[in-house]
This record gives structure tokens, C-alpha cells and sequence, in this order.
């Protein structure tokens, strides 16, 4: 497990990297083609971009922590650590979508027609650029945090989508307004603001999720049951629940099987299914099974 850890924890430490560059390089050149080519819209894009490297930071040291081992103090983990840096990182991106709309609606509602100026080709240039950079990290971060199940990496990976789509946003009010419609380059910010707003909530939505211990999905339960109801010795699944604990998942079996098994022999069906529970499923940290006579009644 812990060899898993490390590696699921120096492929989250590269990913975090490569964004934090790619977001250097994107953000320096988006502030310079908005302000080059007067666009709101583009200067906007740009704050959002320089904002994902703080939230990559952010990240960056959510799965650090949240993969120390376990302590005296600590004693199942620090998983959950990991949904704080995605609720902190939620709530930056918030914070940052409402400054760029607010940005936007008061260029909208005080500026002069003079103030409206129509952006120049270059920041055109620069939205297409970053609808392409920023689509395929979201690509490349969305792949590496469902191959280590990490929900800091993930709320990352969609803060780079809503950064695509902010450019999205971009390009249409920039067009727009080269085609004769200034109020459009502002007006995109406040497109741009709802989109990264929407963003954070699903992103704080699935932390808190995690953060109070909800179950497993329907089908990763139905999935479990079989391989448990699989196993050899297995007469009927008494009580299956799971729990989140940040990204692993625990999960509590009981099973009922023959009256007549040796202690060894209950013990054996046990560990079989504690076996096939965890190497089946990765983001399992730990299985706990307990074994019950079928004339046993059960009592809630």
C-alpha cells in the first residue's frame, strides 16, 4: 500500500508541476495580449490562469499531506486532508470567478462608449491558444487524477476546464466586439465569472461529499456484492457498507456461512474475502470482514 502511495503521490507531484509552468507561460502571455489589444475579457482569462498556479500550490500540498502514514494521533490516515485543499481550492476559484464578473458588470454599467474599446486581433490569437493549451491539460490532469483516485487533482483538473471555457468566453466577446458590439468584451467576464463559479460548487460539492463519509456508488456496491457473494464458503452477504475517507474507501462485510466451519475454516473465508475486496479495488485502504453462523438471527 504505501508503495502505492509514493507512486500515486510523485505522479500527482510531476502533474502539479507541468500545470504550474504551462500556467506561468499562459498567464504572463494572456496579460500581455489583453492589455496589447485592450481587452477586459483577456485580462480577465489571464487573472484566471495566474490564479491556477496558487490552486496548484494548493493542491500540491493537499496530496502531500493527505498521503503521510499513519500516526499515533492520526491513526486511520490523513486522507481527508486532500478534501480540505479541494474546499480551499473551490472557494479560491470562487472568489476569483466573482472578481472578474464584478470587473465586468461595472465596465458594463459605468463605462463610457469611449471606455468600450475594441480589442485588438492579437488577443483573438490568444484565447484560441489557450482553448487548446488549457483543454488538453485538463485531459492530461483529469487522467492521472482518476489513475490515483485523487479529488485535489480533479478539482484541478476542471479548474483548467473552466479556465478553457473562460477562454471560450473570451474569444466570444472579443469577436464580438471587433464586429462593431463593444459591450460583448465585458459582458464575456461575466460569463466567464458564472462558469468558474458553477466550477468551485461541483468541486466543493465532491470534497464535502468525501469529507462526511458517503457511500460508494450504486455500481461499485453491486460490483463488490458479486465478487463477495463469489467467494467460496459464502452462504448470503448479512451487511455490506462503504465509507469514503477523503480518496480511500472502507468497507465493512458481514457474511454468513455454514454452522459447522472450524474457526480456521471462517477465518479462511474471511481473508479471501478481505483479499479479493482490495485487490480489486485500489482506492480500498481497508476491509474489514466478519463471519456469521446462517442460524444466527440478526437483530438491527
Amino acid at each position: 500500500m504505501q508503495d502505492k502511495i509514493a507512486q500515486s503521490e510523485r505522479l500527482a507531484m510531476q502533474v502539479s508541476i507541468n500545470s504550474i509552468i504551462v500556467n506561468l507561460i499562459l498567464s504572463v502571455g494572456k496579460l500581455a495580449a489583453g492589455i496589447l489589444a485592450n481587452s477586459a475579457a483577456m485580462i480577465s482569462d489571464a487573472v484566471h490562469s495566474a490564479s491556477d498556479v496558487f490552486s496548484t500550490f494548493i493542491v500540491m500540498a493537499g496530496v502531500k499531506i493527505s498521503n503521510k502514514a499513519s500516526d499515533a494521533e492520526h491513526q486511520y490516515g490523513h486522507e481527508r486532508l486532500e478534501c480540505v485543499a479541494a474546499i480551499i481550492l473551490a472557494i479560491v476559484l470562487a472568489l476569483t470567478g466573482i472578481g472578474i464578473g464584478y470587473a465586468g458588470l461595472e465596465k458594463i454599467l459605468h463605462a463610457s462608449a469611449e471606455d468600450l474599446k475594441i480589442p485588438g486581433s492579437l488577443a483573438l490569437i490568444a484565447a484560441v491558444i489557450s482553448i487548446i493549451v488549457k483543454e488538453g491539460m485538463f485531459w492530461y490532469t483529469k487522467k492521472a487524477a482518476a489513475k490515483i483516485n485523487s479529488s485535489a487533482l480533479m478539482a484541478d483538473a476542471w479548474h483548467h476546464r473552466s479556465d478553457a471555457l473562460s477562454s471560450i468566453g473570451s474569444f466570444i466577446g472579443i469577436l464580438g466586439a471587433r464586429m462593431g458590439y463593444p459591450a460583448l468584451d465585458p459582458l464575456a467576464s461575466v460569463v466567464i465569472c458564472l462558469m468558474i463559479v458553477y466550477a468551485s460548487y461541483e468541486i466543493f460539492k465532491d470534497a464535502i461529499d468525501k469529507m462526511v463519509d458517503r457511500s460508494c456508488d450504486e455500481a461499485t456496491i453491486n460490483t463488490m456484492t458479486a465478487l463477495i457473494n463469489a467467494q467460496k464458503g459464502v452462504d448470503h452477504i448479512d451487511v455490506l457498507q462503504t465509507r469514503k475517507f477523503g480518496c480511500r474507501i472502507y468497507v465493512d462485510v458481514e457474511v454468513s456461512a455454514d454452522d459447522d466451519l472450524t474457526l480456521l475454516e471462517a477465518h479462511t473465508i474471511a481473508e479471501n474475502i478481505h483479499k479479493a475486496i482490495e485487490s480489486n479495488f485500489s482506492e480500498v485502504k481497508h476491509c474489514m470482514v466478519h463471519v456469521n453462523p446462517c442460524s444466527e438471527v440478526h437483530h438491527d
